[in-house]
């Protein structure tokens, strides 16, 4: 059976460049490669060696050996650098107050949308519009300002819940 050329002249680049061993060829050095315990590949071990370590001779088999880099490791931060990562305690009670008052001002606001929508919900009695001559209209409508407030209030209990999470103000 022979290959497409094209797959023909691949492997034979592969082969030239030394990336595929040929089939029971040794490996680039001269020396054979052998699979040692633990997944280990070495071509740089003699063949008493190999013996000795429990490694097997492989034959014919394409092998790849990828080179890991070690990972990085941090830098470790010298002292001075360190004590300026941190907030002093001014900066940071500037910061809770000012996200304070950045929630209240928004919860201020979501409670005054919230009681305009219950006013116009008028206790699930909303007044019919002109274009809701099809009770369904209405009755869809109706439905849709239901959950419109139910959201609102959702929206409003998330924004208390994140009030108190900030440190009191003082």
């Amino acid at each position: 059976m022979s290959l497409p050329p094209f797959i023909s002249r691949c492997a034979a680049l592969f082969l030239a460049a030394g990336a595929l061993p040929a089939p029971g060829a040794e490996a680039a050095d001269g020396s054979v490669m052998y699979r040692c315990p633990g997944n280990d590949y070495k071509n740089t071990i003699s063949a008493k060696d190999a013996e000795r370590l429990g490694c097997k001779r492989i034959e014919g088999a394409p092998v790849t050996i990828m080179q890991m880099t070690k990972p990085r490791t941090a830098a470790p931060v010298p002292a001075s650098a360190g004590s300026a990562a941190r907030v002093d305690a001014v900066a940071q009670r500037a910061r809770d107050s000012d996200a304070r008052r950045i929630l209240e001002a928004e919860l201020k606001t979501e409670e005054d949308k919230l009681a305009v929508m219950q006013k116009e919900f008028n206790n699930g009695q909303p007044e019919r519009q002109g274009n809701e001559k099809n009770y369904q209209k209405y009755l869809d409508r109706v439905e849709e300002m239901r959950a419109a407030i139910a959201r609102k209030q959702t929206d409003i209990a998330a924004l208390q819940r994140e009030i108190k999470k900030l440190p009191p103000p003082q």
